[in-house]
């Protein structure tokens, strides 16, 4: 009897075994002859350390929208700053920044200077919108308009703090939903920032470490201190967009023509030299676009854009090393530099050459003349 049961299962055993393995044939030539379909990738794919952007590449972008903006007014003069955010030309910055101004100038990280005129603005809100024409269709900071950061969040100030174009200061959102009040002006429910505000970067743009994306404008801080205040795109962004949406440029009013202000040989040097600097750091982070935009006309006509793009290709690492010589000719700035540089085939070797920058103005803007290998 025992061994009946054991021959039974041992067949019923093989059955199912055999059965298994022909329904497995069956399955695997069926679905060779098949071709499947599918709405959405079942493969989820995850941002890679390599497609993180970095600091470097973050404050690079952003510095090309944001401008130094120079205001007069009927007693004094104040320096602030704003960021480019749509296509229209239209820059945001502080109310206080722009405050009874009899004349506004944007110089952007290129040098280039031209005139603004006031899209509309916010007393209480200290917010405001200016409008550049000769910006029309550039290519904007992208915005964060639909949710805050938290306390922790890291986060990457940058503007004209006491005149000195693009300095940036990183630091941390170290409190929210912040409420005070500064003369006219009604803060509610802004970030409290571990960056310096000071009277040069109040309009500037707030940016996310982690997107690249503005997420706040820089408009007020507390003296010799690391504590600012930043107010958040998603409070102001429906009335900077009810503005620029409303207002054409025919209701402004724009000066005639570019007033280049005199500046006495120390400012032209020290604008001079931070040109040469951005040219340098432009080719170094591979932007050929940006850095062909500073050379002047003739220089432009010497070489194309592919050659002069040919020509930086192969390095993988630029910096200037020591000082920067400066000397005057009439209306232009002569400058010597030591540039060290290694390229991709050249194991890391790296190479000291020095070169001689001719800076000047051409058609009111300032821009690279000549420069050449010594």
């Amino acid at each position: 009897m025992k061994n009946r049961q054991r021959a039974f299962i041992g067949f019923l055993c093989f059955l199912i075994l055999t059965i298994g393995l022909g329904m497995n044939y069956w399955l695997l030539t069926y679905l060779e002859r098949q071709t499947i379909y599918a709405e959405h990738s079942i493969l989820q794919y995850s941002e890679s350390s390599s497609d993180v952007t970095d600091l470097q590449h973050i404050i690079h972008e952003s510095q090309k929208n944001v401008v130094q903006i120079n205001v007069e007014t009927e007693n004094s003069s104040r320096v602030g700053s704003g960021f480019l955010y749509n296509t229209r030309g239209d820059i945001v910055t502080n109310q206080h920044v722009i405050k009874d101004a009899k004349s506004i100038n944007i110089t952007m990280s290129n040098a280039e200077t031209y005139p603004a005129a006031i899209v509309g603005f916010d007393v209480e809100k200290d917010i405001a919108v200016i409008r550049v024409p000769q910006l029309i269709n550039q290519q904007p900071i992208h915005l964060n308009t639909t949710e805050k950061l938290l306390p922790g969040a890291e986060i990457i100030a940058v503007g004209s703090p006491l005149g000195l174009q693009h300095s940036v200061t990183v630091g941390i959102i170290s409190g929210v939903d912040r409420s005070f009040s500064i003369n006219e002006a009604s803060y509610e429910n802004v970030y409290q920032i571990s960056a310096t505000i000071t009277h040069g970067n109040s309009g500037g743009p707030l940016i996310d470490r982690k997107t690249g994306k503005v997420v706040a404008i820089n408009s007020a801080g507390y003296e010799d201190s690391d504590i600012g205040f930043s107010i958040p795109i998603t409070d102001i962004i429906d009335d900077i967009t009810e503005w620029s949406t409303s207002t054409d440029n025919g209701s402004l009013t724009f000066p005639s023509s570019i007033i280049r202000q005199d500046k006495n040989i120390n400012a032209l040097t020290e604008d001079a030299m931070y040109l040469v600097q951005y040219f340098i750091e432009s080719i170094a982070m591979h932007d050929y676009i940006n850095a062909y935009t500073l050379l002047g006309s003739a220089l432009q006509s010497d070489i194309d854009y592919p050659s002069f793009r040919s020509r930086y290709l192969q390095l993988v690492d630029l910096t200037i090393f020591g000082d920067i010589e400066a000397h005057t000719d009439r209306d232009t700035i002569s400058l010597q530099l030591k540039l060290n540089y290694s390229l991709a085939q050249a194991n890391d070797e790296s190479t000291l050459i020095q070169y001689r920058f001719i800076v000047g103005y051409e058609n009111d803007q300032l821009k690279i003349l000549e420069y050449e290998l010594e």
